[in-house]
């Protein structure tokens, strides 16, 4: 039996606490069977559930809550497949309500998905942004899908956003973190001020060694689904995820370390306007006035290196 004991403090995102750093998603296995076990392997104690019907609901008409321990995990209700505000903020209630007949602690907070089109999955920021306020209004926690843009990862939290979460790469493509540095700012931007915020990775995560990548970089947490839904082995996937994630807190912390001395550093490597910036806070050094080449002939030369006569 894996431990999950944690190498350092424990995930805490708004009014819940957790020990592993994964969070899990329900979807796209070939079996109710086949998801309990990798859910179970994995360590995960925050599972997200897609609420819309046709998604909870198979075309056996078996519902996939009825395959969860509900008692072991916190359920995320998500709104999967909304492509506006109103329809997202219409399921984070129903799935609120799901929850709440169900008693599990789920019911007081939602993962935001508002996605801009059907090919992608990439985020609608003006929609996402439209249906968080709604959302913090009606009392939830929210958790908001976006992209890797730290300018709008800093709308969201201003906007009260209980954790903002930004796609490694766009949902299903397990191509891993495509763009650290973008990962780096947002982080820069979210815990400026406020170290402890919570910055989950959600979408791309397709091996273990990507669960290691978004880590180190030092993010909370992650949050994947297709990585090991699809995997050839879902349940060998999920466990080798589990011991990649135990492994990752140490070096996480290692990494935000040094970050604070690499913070402006790294953000001026991908903009030149901060490099500009950075180094015109540098003092001057005076400049040397170029040598002749006669009063270099007539400098004496260092004792070591003079010819004898």
């Amino acid at each position: 039996m894996l431990s999950d004991a944690p190498a350092g403090t424990p995930l805490k995102i708004g009014s819940h606490t957790f020990s592993s750093r994964l969070i899990v998603g329900t979807g796209k296995y070939s079996s109710y069977q086949q998801m309990r076990e990798a859910l179970e392997v994995s360590g995960t104690e925050c599972i997200t559930v897609a609420v819309r019907r046709e998604r909870l609901v198979d075309a056996e008409g078996k519902n996939l809550l009825d395959y969860v321990d509900t008692d072991r995990y916190t359920i995320l209700p998500n709104t999967a497949g909304c492509f506006s505000a109103d329809d997202a903020v219409r399921v984070a209630r129903l799935g609120r309500e799901i929850l709440s007949q169900m008693e599990n602690p789920g019911a007081d907070w939602v993962k935001l998905e508002v996605l801009g089109d059907a090919k992608t999955l990439l985020p609608d920021p003006i929609g996402t942004l439209e249906a968080t306020r709604k959302l913090i209004a009606d009392g939830f926690q929210v958790l908001v899908y976006t992209t890797d843009d730290a300018v709008v990862a800093k709308r969201l939290k201003e906007a009260g956003a209980t954790s903002v979460m930004p796609a490694g790469s766009p949902i299903g493509s397990g191509q891993g973190v495509l763009n650290p540095n973008a990962i780096r700012i947002c982080l820069e931007y979210l815990k400026d001020g406020d170290p402890d915020y919570p910055v989950i990775v959600d979408a791309g995560v397709g091996t273990a060694s990507d669960v290691t990548v978004a880590m180190e970089l030092g993010v909370d947490g992650v949050l994947l689904n297709t990585g090991i839904a699809h995997a050839k082995d879902p349940v060998t996937m999920a466990r080798a995820i589990r011991r990649d994630q135990r492994s990752s807190p140490q070096r996480k912390m290692r990494s935000a370390r040094s970050r604070s001395d690499r913070r402006f550093t790294r953000s001026a490597a991908v903009c030149p306007v901060l490099r500009s910036i950075r180094m015109s806070r540098e003092p001057s050094r005076p400049k040397e006035k170029p040598r002749s080449a006669e009063s270099s002939c007539n400098e004496e030369a260092p004792r070591s290196n003079r010819i004898p006569s």
